[in-house]
């Protein structure tokens, strides 16, 4: 098994794939990339067992095909050292060894057998929607931050996905706070209902083309989804259960209305909390008139912030607590200009929404539990 290749190619491809790799892996072969070498075309995968993605190449010459498993680690370490240059890899099916020939180098290692990399599952009786990089980009990086850590609640530490004929929505929340993220201009033949995990999705938003010509589909299981997009693969594992009722949860009733320049507040927002408790990270909105007041103290360090903000505002004076680091993971994660946020009381979810939409397609509430103010 022989092939020739552009260096530059082949380490973007294997930098595009590396991200699913695990360094505590329970088997040693985890930590190999699968090269298959078929049809002109090398195909490169890289799994953990709960997620496989793999990328296809062209390659300039080859000889005899086969497949074998390489180290991940090395093999990266000496192509981020290659200028552009053609590079040979040669394997020797029989004692496994593993040439590499660039410019004047010639480099050996050991891989392993490729039978003993996991299957690539296959998928059956699917599903499939259609839709472009920017759409799934902009709906991966407005919920993952909100989705939980809490390993006996696993259902939450995944993007909830519900496709209907009207539109998709993806859900994340961790119980303190929660986004709900909804395309207008995404439909479904079929309605369906399911949880992405959070490591395949963190590592897809890194390397999805955000075009609106880049396309993507999105095939489901009841088990399994598989993301295809230019020349990679992606199929994970979905997680099993059932989500939390998010709709639930959220106030219908919030009277009190806070608009107000969400740059600015976010800047207010991160001076204030530097001051304030790095336990509880409470930071309090006092909101009066058209006077906006944020307050951040630790007693511990005898340390304390306050700062004015103007806002409009409709309804009753009030006071209530937020956690900073909430409030600016939501207030970061939004692109408006300005933007609304609803209350009713100190002890009841407050809600943020965009002022003004950009994008008659895209709909997006932010749901943010309060924290108990001490006195």
């Amino acid at each position: 098994m022989k092939f020739i290749i552009s260096s530059t190619a082949l380490l973007r491809s294997l930098q595009k794939i590396s991200g699913v790799l695990s360094t505590s892996n329970t088997l040693p072969i985890l930590e190999d990339f699968l090269f298959a070498l078929a049809d002109g075309k090398v195909t490169i995968t890289a799994s953990d067992l709960e997620t496989t993605i793999s990328v296809e190449l062209d390659v300039d010459k080859f000889e005899d095909e086969g497949a074998i498993a390489i180290p991940a680690k090395m093999l990266l370490d000496i192509m981020k050292t290659f200028p552009e240059i053609p590079v040979t890899i040669s394997v020797n099916l029989d004692n496994l060894g593993v040439e590499i020939f660039a410019g004047e180098g010639k480099y050996k290692l050991i891989g392993h057998k490729s039978d003993e990399f996991p299957q690539v599952p296959v998928l059956e009786n699917t599903s499939k929607l259609k839709l472009n990089g920017t759409q799934l980009v902009n709906a991966f990086n407005k919920t993952l931050f909100a989705t939980g850590n809490d390993e006996l609640r696993p259902v939450m530490s995944g993007v909830l996905c519900e496709l209907d004929t009207e539109s998709v929505t993806f859900v994340a929340t961790d119980a303190h706070k929660l986004v709900r993220y909804r395309r207008n201009d995404l439909k479904s033949e079929q309605p369906a209902s399911f949880i992405l995990p959070k490591k395949p999705l963190n590592h897809l938003k890194n390397i999805i083309p955000e075009d609106d010509d880049a396309e993507l589909s999105l095939e489901y299981n009841e088990s399994n989804a598989i993301i295809v997009f230019d020349n990679i693969t992606l199929i994970c594992r979905l997680i099993e259960g059932k989500y939390p009722n998010y709709e639930a949860v959220i106030p219908q009733q919030n009277p009190f209305k806070l608009s107000v320049g969400r740059k600015s507040l976010l800047n207010a927002l991160r001076r204030v909390s530097i001051f304030g408790s790095k336990s509880t990270h409470q930071v309090r909105f006092k909101v009066s008139g058209k006077e906006l007041l944020l307050t951040a103290e630790d007693i511990d360090y005898s340390s304390e912030a306050k700062e004015r903000l103007t806002c409009s505002y409709d309804g009753q004076d009030i006071e209530i607590g937020f956690n900073s680091k909430f409030m600016l993971d939501m207030l970061s994660t939004l692109d408006n200009e300005n933007i609304i946020i609803e209350m009713s009381a100190p002890n009841r979810a407050g809600i943020l929404l965009p002022d003004d939409k950009d994008n008659e397609d895209e709909d997006i509430l932010m749901l943010i539990m309060p924290v108990m103010l001490s006195q």
